[in-house]
Order: structure tokens, then C-alpha cells, then sequence
């Protein structure tokens, strides 16, 4: 049989810094992933898979959906020569849409375009269904 444990407030082993419960279930991440610019997957958390659709143009596929498409990413990238960008999602470049089980990502340096890095790395927040 499955253990439940439920509780209000985490604090450290002195009894100091405590956190709401909803402060931890609400405020993680609830999905990251690090991958090469090939789509393959570095490491991950509710990252079934990633999917390549062309020069930075990546479709993560989640393992446990979320209850909306009104989720927040953020992402870095980093190229062989050390120059580092962002991980964004743009309507004009990224031909996929969004879903409760796919976040689209295009991988860009600033204003350099879309590109492959060698490490790319995407967060997201949002409320999982």
C-alpha cells in the first residue's frame, strides 16, 4: 500500500526557513531539459522526448501533461566558440503550435537567428492537469 504524507509547512532540520507547501507545489518547475542541439536528451524532468523539426526548431514532449498552454519557459543555449543565447518561442519561426503535451522551443543566438546548439536548455513553469 501506497504511504501519503500531508503536510502544511517544510521546515529545515532546526525548525527555521519554512515554506508553505503550495509555495513548493506551485512554484517548481514542472518540466526542464537539457539536450544537444540534435535532440538528444542530456538530462531531463517530464521530458518524454524531444523532437527535432529543423534548425533550432524543437518540440519537447512531456511525460505528464499540463492542464493549459498558459505555461512559462525560459532557456539558455551554448555554442562551441563559448557564445551563449536564449531559448525562445517565436510565431514567426516555429511552424509546430503548443499543447498541454508539447512546448514548442526555437533555439536563437540574440539576433543571429535559428541554430543548433551544442547545449541547449529549456524550463518550464505552469499548473501540470
Amino acid at each position: 500500500m501506497a504511504s501519503e504524507l500531508r503536510v502544511n509547512t517544510l521546515k529545515d532540520a532546526s525548525g527555521n526557513n519554512s515554506v508553505a507547501m503550495s509555495t513548493v507545489a506551485d512554484g517548481s518547475a514542472k518540466l526542464w531539459c537539457n539536450w544537444a542541439g540534435s535532440a538528444t536528451v542530456n538530462n531531463s524532468f517530464n521530458t518524454a522526448s524531444i523532437t527535432d523539426n529543423g534548425t533550432g526548431n524543437f518540440s519537447v514532449n512531456t511525460t505528464n501533461a499540463f492542464a493549459n498552454v498558459n505555461y512559462c519557459r525560459a532557456g539558455f543555449v551554448l555554442n562551441t566558440a563559448g557564445t551563449s543565447g536564449i531559448v525562445i518561442n517565436s510565431t514567426t519561426a516555429i511552424t509546430q503550435t503548443d499543447s498541454t503535451t508539447v512546448v514548442s522551443i526555437e533555439v536563437t543566438y540574440f539576433n543571429d537567428g535559428a541554430i543548433d546548439g551544442n547545449r541547449d536548455e529549456v524550463i518550464v513553469h505552469g499548473d501540470l492537469a
